[in-house]
């Protein structure tokens, strides 16, 4: 378990105030983002900066050893470095040039520390100019920070972003208004909201993070940012910090909520409703379709929402106006106000919120609610599944492609499988 700080500015949500917690969290930390975005920046490599314990979770988290995956690995911080036996800085110069000459088609190192400069005595920061300078042009160096102790698993692409946003290109000063898409997306959900926004005379397009490194979009006072992902509230900032202004709008899950955040995009770019509407249409319909098929299984459940991904507003709204649950619980690690306010004010009135974790208290109020579902973190599956409550690991709707209206009804599906799962059991026991 995590023992997590207070974030700063964190803020009320909507009419109601959530119910802030500052215990105990059971969350994955933020290095198991990487496992995701190596996936998607195709030229990047993640090499972690920690111990064996670190490699140890890496392992778990992927079900790969280490260095068997192509382009993520770990540099082991043994006892004699943290008994400063070692000049780390040398160590990682060493770890660092035996990789890049192994794999000269690395184009993007990024660093990620497992834990702060405190405990490993490392200032990562200063290590990745340093490389920089170093390896320049061939390899550009970031880094981030995906402590346990400072994130949960997707502040680790929040903080990887923000830091690619401060490497990004700066516009030129009269480029013409460009939409930039914030967030690690599937690249076939990428390829599919592309297409929507060529349709509809949206352009240019960019999306964060690009595909390969050499990609990176410029950014400037004429970039308008829609986030794919409502965790990312570091990102937004440094993206704000360079000009751009960040569109608001509820995020893509569901038709409904995939709707309103194109018709973000569509008005700030000046596209006739009618347009919008036409062009929008039969993917509405598709989405409403695909989710419909699910909704009987779903209709009238009760669900419980425990503090994971950050996506659990997002969820709950999608479940409460599209597939007929009831939400018994919205929990959250993090509430961003401005960036959930289009959310929450689609959510069914009377919900309580929780902000931030008290594992023990939470596991109170799930068990004396008795949910149909609990959506949680892998750790507290188990006990509750033994306890005879269905779950749906909240990982999950990281890793599967959910965005979009040709996969809401997959975002359904997902639910569904628990439920149906544990009704097999039942009439098998």
């Amino acid at each position: 378990m995590n023992a997590m700080p207070p974030r700063t500015g964190a803020q009320d949500c909507g009419p109601v105030t959530p119910l802030r917690q500052r215990g105990q969290h059971e969350v994955f930390c933020g290095l198991t983002s990487i496992i995701w975005l190596h996936r998607k920046v195709q030229d990047a490599f993640f090499l972690i900066v920690g111990s064996r314990t670190c490699a140890h979770l890496m392992q778990s988290a992927a079900g790969v050893m280490i260095f068997a995956e192509p382009r993520f690995g770990t540099a082991i911080i043994e006892e004699r470095d943290l008994a400063g036996m070692a000049d780390l800085h040398e160590e990682l110069d060493r770890v660092v040039a035996r990789l890049l000459a192994r794999r000269p088609e690395i184009r993007m190192l990024v660093l990620v520390g497992s834990c702060p400069s405190e405990v490993i005595k490392l200032d990562l920061g200063k290590a990745a100019e340093r490389l920089a300078r170093l390896h320049a042009p061939a390899t550009r160096v970031l880094h981030f920070s995906g402590s346990g102790i400072e994130t949960t698993f997707t502040q680790g692409e929040d903080n990887f972003l923000a830091a690619l946003a401060r490497e990004l290109p700066a516009a030129e000063a009269k480029a013409p208004p460009s939409l930039m898409v914030a967030g690690a997306l599937p690249d076939v959900v990428e390829d599919q909201f592309r297409r929507i926004f060529d349709a509809l005379g949206i352009g240019p397009v960019s999306f964060l993070p690009s595909r390969a490194s050499s990609g990176l979009p410029p950014v400037g006072p004429a970039t308008r940012v829609l986030l794919a992902q409502p965790y990312l509230g570091e990102a937004a900032r440094a993206l704000e910090a360079r000009g751009a202004t960040v569109l608001a709008a509820p995020f893509p899950l569901g038709e409904e909520g995939t709707t309103a955040w194109l018709r973000a995009a569509a008005d700030a770019f000046g596209v006739a409703p009618g347009r919008f509407d036409a062009i929008t249409r039969a993917g509405r319909r598709r989405a409403r379709e695909a989710v419909g098929r699910h909704r009987a299984e779903l209709e009238g459940r009760r669900v419980f929402l425990f503090p994971d991904s950050q996506l659990e507003p997002s969820i709950a709204r999608f479940l409460a106006r599209e597939a007929g649950a009831e939400i018994v619980e919205i929990g959250s690690p993090y509430l961003h106000r401005q960036h959930l306010a289009g959310e929450f004010a689609l959510l069914p009135p009377g919900i309580p919120f929780s902000e931030g974790q008290d594992v023990d208290r939470q596991l109170d109020r799930c068990r004396a609610a008795r949910p149909d579902l609990a959506v949680c973190g892998m750790g507290l599956a188990n006990p509750l599944e033994a306890e005879g409550i269905a779950t749906k690991w909240s990982i999950e709707l990281v890793f599967t492609p959910v965005q979009g209206y040709e996969q809401a009804g997959d975002l359904a599906e997902l639910f569904v499988r628990p439920l149906a799962r544990r009704a097999v059991l039942k009439l098998g026991a």
